[in-house]
């Protein structure tokens, strides 16, 4: 056993259940996915009830992925790109702090890393 498997392990289970977590009201209630919706279409993203079913279901699968260690490299690719989307397209418009910004960019950087470093020693990946 190596300190860097059981880091690696615990930076999956804390994207994993956060991603999860972010987006289950969504999935509990149509009324929550609409008013998701309706924010992104206050910031012009094409189709915004689409991209409020695609962003939640990606969260939820790649966050799934991500916890069991199946496919983590490429569910981190896509997190990355989707919270690239939401930092390049909702926080910089705003002017967001970076206090603001602080939860999406953790998202992204837990997910960079792992897309680096592969899912670790305690996965169904085994890389």
């Amino acid at each position: 056993m190596t300190n860097t498997s059981i880091g690696i392990l615990l930076l999956r289970i804390f994207i994993g259940l956060r991603l999860m977590y972010g987006v289950s009201d969504n999935l509990i209630s149509w009324d929550h996915m609409q008013e998701f919706a309706g924010f992104l279409g206050k910031y012009k993203f094409p189709f915004p009830m689409v991209s409020a079913i695609t962003s939640v279901a990606v969260q939820m699968i790649a966050g799934f992925l991500m916890l069991i260690g199946w496919q983590t490299k490429l569910s981190a690719a896509i997190i990355v790109i989707n919270f690239l989307i939401a930092i390049f397209m909702v926080h910089f418009p705003n002017g967001d702090s970076i206090d603001l910004m602080t939860p999406a960019l953790a998202m992204l950087f837990v997910s960079a890393s792992l897309f680096f470093t592969g899912a670790g020693k305690y996965s169904i990946d085994k890389v």
